[in-house]
């Protein structure tokens, strides 16, 4: 049994060894070690198409900042071990922005808190950061109202267009059940 760190470099039996195809390797991979899987897809497609195709280059915030406006959200999706707080900072000082950063980290309670600085970063040209939106999922649908609300503000100034809201969370897992209504029944 392989317990190396990567399995899909050991050789295989000599039987297997010269019958197999690189992809069906990785089946086997996915097999016997599921959770090398993402490491052995990673490789097989660096052996296959080439390292541009698995290497991630994080787009610039000046890029990303130009898609978004005072009624478009930017959403951070965090991954193990990143954190974009260090960009985000960097570039609110870059921005002139850094001393009208209002970070929240949300939570337990911060529902509240946020939303309120949203309404003041509205008003005063503020940037507001709500971290963990995925520790928050009661707030969710009061934020997404909010959201909309924005497309619906007619009052639109100076301070309104200097606002920005930047969302961090972890990617949602969740399967969507819908019942079929009695009409369909």
């Amino acid at each position: 049994m392989c317990i190396r760190d990567r399995p899909f470099l050991d050789p295989l039996p000599d039987k297997y060894q010269d019958s197999m195809t690189p992809f069906q390797k990785l089946l086997m991979i996915k097999l016997l070690r599921q959770e090398k899987v993402l490491s052995a897809i990673n490789y097989y497609v660096e052996q296959s198409l080439g390292k541009k195709f698995v290497l991630m280059i994080p787009p610039k915030m000046e890029e990303v900042f130009t898609d978004t406006d005072h009624n478009t959200p930017l959403i951070f999706i965090l991954s193990p071990g990143a954190d974009p707080m260090q960009n985000i900072l960097k570039f609110s000082k870059e921005r002139k922005m850094i001393e009208k950063l209002d970070i929240i980290s949300l939570g337990q309670g911060q529902g509240i808190v946020a939303e309120k600085a949203i309404d003041q970063g509205r008003k005063n040209g503020r940037w507001v950061l709500l971290q963990n939106c995925h520790l928050s999922k009661s707030f969710m649908p009061k934020l997404e109202q909010l959201i909309e609300q924005f497309e619906e503000d007619k009052i639109v100034d100076e301070n309104t267009k200097e606002f920005r809201l930047l969302l961090t969370s972890m990617p949602a897992s969740c399967l969507l059940y819908t019942s079929p209504s009695p009409r369909d029944s």
